[in-house]
C-alpha cells in the first residue's frame, strides 16, 4: 500500500511538472516581451533561502521530529532530503505549477494562509519571486557537480574598532564548484559569540562595536563556514606601552598581541606567591613552610631560584600523583567501568606513563592500539570504559584532537564542516573492536573482531568505510579488523593539525585557567584561539622536543605571562582572554584536601585505604564518595569532558568550611601541627609565623603577626591557635591559587 502511495505521489509530481513545463512553454513563445527569467534551482537558489528565512532552524522545520508533521534537515545540512520531502510530502501538493502563486510554498511563508511560523517574507519580496520562478520552471534540483559550494570568503577577514559605537559591513561571496562565483551576502547566516561586544544586524549585516573587547563572528552558508574575529579598542587617551622583560617566546607573542590591543601587562608577581602558585599548578600541594623559608634565604637571583624550583618539582613524586588524576579523569579510569582490580592497575598505567615521561605520542598510540587482558595489559581498560564504537570515537576525537564529533551523530554539525558521514566514518575505525570476559574475575579481553564489524549508517544502512576525518598522506586504511592501527599512526602524527594543537592547548589552561581556545575540548571554527600565533609556536615547538610533556611545562611556567601578579593597572583590569595578569583560580578538591592536611599537620582518612594516602593518591571517585572532594568539585569520570571538574565556589561549600569536620578536625588533631607548636613551647611570634607559612605559603605582614600574637595571648593558646589555624583555612589566601 506505502509503495503504491508514493508511485502515486511520484506520478502527481511528474504530471505536475509536465503540466509545468507546457505552461512555461506556451508563455515564453506567446512572446508577452517580457525578458526570459533566469534559470532558478534548489541547490543554488531555493535552499539558501528556506535556511535564511528559519525554516530549517531547530525550532521550526529542522526540529528532530518536524514541525506539524513536515521535516527538514537541520540548518539545510542535507538539501537533497529537503528537496525530496517539499517534492513528495502531501503528494506534491505543496506545489501549484499551472499556478505558483497558489503554492503553498509561498502562500504559508508569505502568510497568505494561516502558518504556525508567522509571515516569513513578503509577496513583493525577491525571495518570493525566486521561489515562484523556480516553481514556474519545474523545480529543477540543479546539479551538485557544479552548483555545491566549493569556498567562502568573508571580507574583511578582521574587524578592528578603535572605540565602541562604530560600525563594519561584510561582504560574503561563495565559489562554486563550477567556479562561478556570487555575492550571498544577505543570505548568509552571521552570529556573534560575544553579542554584548559585536552586535549583528540580521537584515543588513552591519557589525557594530557595543563595548570594548573582543569577539567572533560566525559566518555560515550552505554548510560552508568563516570565522571573522572582531576587536573593539579602549578609546581612552594616554596610553603608553612599557616593555616588560620577555622570558620566552611566549611572552613575546602575549605582548604582540597586548600593545596592538593597548593593553599593559602586570609584571611577574613576588617570589613566594610564584613558589605556592606554581607548587599547586605542578604537584598540587603546598609548599612546606621549610622549604619556602629556604627560598626566602636563598641569594640566588629571582630568576636562577624560580628555574632551579620548576626542575625540582617536575622530579618529584607528587607530581606524578597530581597528574596521574588529571589523565584519570580523562581516562575516566573508574571501578565503575573497570571493575575494582582494573581500576588499581589502569591508574598504575598512568603513573608508570607520567613518572618515566612516556612522550605524548606513544603514550595515545598504546591506548588506542591496546589488545589483550585487560590485567596484563592496562591500556587496554581504554575500550572498556565506552565498549562500542560510538562512544569510543567521540571520546577519541574530543580528548585527543579537541573536536566533539558527537553533535555529528544525527545530522551534519551545525557550527563545524563535519558531516554525518565522517561521524560514522570515524566510528567504523572502532566497530571491529571486541570485548570477552577473561580468565579471571573482573578481567576482560579487548580483541579484534572477524566478522560482522561493518559500521552501518543508521539512514539507509550503507557500511560505512573508516576513512579520515581529514585527508591525510597516510597509507590507505586497511579493510580488515586491524584498521584502529591506522587510526593511531593517522591521529598521533605531527602532520596531524588537531593532535599536538589540542594538547598544548589543553596544558596551558592547566596553568593560566582558561585555554587559547576555550573550552579546550571544543575546537572548531566558531571557537577561534585567542592568540593563534602564540598557540601555533607552542604547538610546534611541542612537536620540535619530541610531543615531550614536561618540556612543555617547563616553557609555559618559566614565561613572564605564567609568572606575572594578579595585581592589575588600569589598561588591563578588564582583560579575561590575552593573559595580560595572573587570575585567580580555586583549588581543586584534591588539592584543597591535601591543602588542609599539610596546613594542619594531620593527614585525612579515607576508608579502604592506608592511612597516609593522599587525596591525590586516590585510584577513582568511589572513594570518599558524597564527602568533602566531591562538595569541592571532584569529576566522577562519567566522561571525559573537562567541564566534570567544577571549580565554582558554592553556598554548600562555603558551610562545609564553616561547620564541616574536615578543617575542625584537622586543626584539631592531637598529633597535628597546632598542638606540636604549642607543646614545643615556642613563642606566640614563631606560632604565628609557622601557620602563615604553612597555610599561605608565606609569611605574616608585621600588622598580621601582631594581630595573631595579640589573639594568641589574651587566653588559651592551643584553642586560639586552632582558631588561628582555622581562619586562614577558611580565607581566599588559602582557597585561591594566586
Amino acid at each position: 500500500m506505502l509503495k503504491l502511495v508514493h508511485v502515486l505521489s511520484v506520478a502527481a509530481v511528474a504530471l505536475s511538472l509536465a503540466t509545468a513545463a507546457l505552461v512555461a512553454e506556451g508563455t515564453h513563445s506567446a512572446g508577452s516581451g517580457q525578458a526570459e527569467q533566469p534559470r532558478v534551482t534548489f541547490l543554488r537558489d531555493v535552499a539558501p533561502i528556506l535556511n535564511k528565512v528559519g525554516c530549517t532552524a531547530g525550532a521550526c522545520h529542522g526540529a528532530a521530529k518536524g514541525k506539524n508533521g513536515f521535516k527538514l534537515s537541520l540548518r539545510g545540512y542535507d538539501p537533497q532530503f529537503d528537496y525530496e520531502a517539499l517534492l513528495y510530502d502531501l503528494a506534491g501538493r505543496r506545489f501549484n505549477r499551472a499556478d505558483p502563486g497558489r503554492s503553498l510554498m509561498l502562500a504559508k511563508p508569505s502568510q497568505e494562509v494561516a502558518h504556525g511560523g508567522g509571515r516569513r517574507f513578503a509577496k513583493d519580496s525577491d525571495y518570493y519571486k525566486t521561489i515562484y520562478n523556480w516553481i514556474a520552471q519545474g523545480v529543477p534540483y540543479g546539479d551538485p557537480a557544479k552548483e555545491t559550494v566549493a569556498e567562502l570568503r568573508a571580507e574583511p577577514k578582521e574587524i578592528f574598532m578603535t572605540r565602541p559605537g562604530e560600525t563594519a559591513s561584510l561582504k560574503v561571496v561563495v565559489r562554486y564548484q563550477d567556479d562561478q562565483t556570487r555575492d550571498v551576502t544577505r543570505e548568509t547566516t552571521i552570529e556573534s559569540n560575544v553579542p554584548d561586544v559585536a552586535s549583528v544586524e540580521s537584515d543588513t549585516s552591519v557589525i557594530r562595536g557595543e563595548r570594548v573587547g573582543e569577539a567572533t563572528l560566525l559566518v555560515r552558508y550552505q554548510g560552508t563556514f568563516g570565522a571573522i574575529p572582531v576587536t573593539v579598542l579602549n578609546p581612552k587617551p594616554g596610553f603608553a606601552w612599557k616593555p616588560l622583560p620577555q622570558f620566552n617566546y611566549i611572552d613575546r607573542l602575549v605582548d604582540a598581541k597586548l600593545e596592538r590591543l593597548k593593553i599593559q601587562p602586570s609584571p611577574v608577581t613576588d617570589d613566594v606567591t610564584f613558589f605556592r602558585r606554581l607548587s599547586l599548578d605542578l604537584t598540587g600541594r603546598l609548599p612546606s613552610p621549610e622549604s619556602v623559608r629556604a627560598l626566602l634565604d636563598d641569594p640566588t637571583p629571582s630568576r636562577v631560584k624560580r628555574a632551579k624550583t620548576i626542575d625540582k618539582l617536575i622530579a618529584s613524586p607528587e607530581y606524578v600523583d597530581h597528574w596521574t588524576v588529571k589523565w584519570g579523569d580523562l581516562l575516566q579510569s573508574s571501578r565503575k567501568y573497570l571493575g575494582e582490580k582494573g581500576a588499581y592497575e589502569f591508574q598504575q598505567w598512568i603513573r608508570d606513563a607520567i613518572a618515566s615521561n612516556r612522550p605524548y605520542d606513544k603514550l595515545v598510540r598504546e591506548l588506542l592500539t591496546a589488545r589483550g587482558s585487560s590485567y596484563d595489559n592496562p591500556a587496554a581498560n581504554y575500550f572498556r570504559v565506552t565498549r562500542e564504537a560510538r562512544p569510543a570515537m567521540e571520546k577519541t576525537t574530543q580528548v585527543f584532537l579537541g573536536v566533539r564529533m558527537v553533535c555529528a551523530q544525527c545530522h551534519d554539525h551545525p557550527f563545524e564542516r563535519w558531516t554525518q558521514n565522517q561521524y560514522y566514518q570515524m566510528s567504523a575505525f572502532f566497530s571491529a573492536v571486541g570485548i570477552r570476559a577473561g580468565y579471571e574475575v573482573g578481567e576482560e579481553i579487548v580483541f579484534d573482531r572477524r566478522a560482522e564489524y561493518e559500521m552501518k549508517h543508521p539512514k539507509d544502512g550503507r557500511v560505512m568505510k573508516p576513512q579520515f576525518m581529514l585527508a591525510s598522506s597516510v597509507a590507505p586504511v586497511p579493510d580488515g579488523p586491524q584498521r584502529r592501527d591506522a587510526l593511531a599512526e593517522w591521529l598521533t602524527s605531527k602532520d596531524n593539525p588537531f593532535f599536538a594543537r589540542a594538547i598544548a592547548n589543553r596544558m596551558w589552561s592547566y596553568f593560566v585557567g582558561k585555554g587559547i581556545i576555550d573550552p579546550v575540548d571544543d575546537i572548531r571554527a566558531s571557537n577561534p584561539p585567542s592568540n593563534p600565533a602564540l598557540l601555533e609556536a607552542l604547538t610546534k615547538d611541542f612537536v620540535a622536543h619530541g610531543f615531550d610533556l614536561r618540556s612543555l611545562m617547563r616553557t609555559i611556567v618559566s614565561s613572564r605571562a605564567y609568572q606575572a601578579s594578579i595585581v592589575t593597572n588600569e589598561w588591563n583590569a578588564n582583560d579575561r582572554d590575552n593573559f595580560s595578569h595572573a587570575i585567580p583560580r580555586r583549588l581543586s578538591a584534591e588539592e584543597l584536601m591535601d591543602g588542609v592536611s599539610s596546613a594542619a599537620g594531620a593527614r585525612a582518612r579515607f576508608p579502604e585505604v592506608p592511612e597516609d594516602t593522599a587525596a591525590s593518591q586516590l585510584v577513582d571517585p568511589h572513594i570518599g564518595r558524597e564527602g568533602f572532594l566531591d562538595v569541592f568539585g571532584r569529576p566522577p569520570r562519567e566522561s571525559s569532558c573537562e567541564c566534570e571538574r567544577r571549580s565554582d565556589f558554592s553556598l554548600p561549600q562555603a558551610l562545609n568550611l564553616v561547620n564541616g569536620r574536615t578543617i575542625s578536625d584537622a586543626v584539631a588533631d592531637p598529633n597535628g601541627r597546632v598542638a606540636r607548636l604549642v607543646l614545643s613551647g615556642k613563642s606566640d611570634a614563631a606560632v604565628v609565623d609557622e601557620l602563615y607559612l604553612a597555610a599561605l605559603s608565606r609569611p605574616p605582614t608585621q600588622e598580621e603577626r601582631q594581630r595573631g600574637v595579640t589573639y594568641l595571648s589574651n587566653a588559651a593558646k592551643g584553642s586560639r591557635a586552632q582558631d588561628l589555624l582555622w581562619a586562614l583555612l577558611n580565607s581566599q589566601a588559602f582557597l585561591y591559587i594566586y
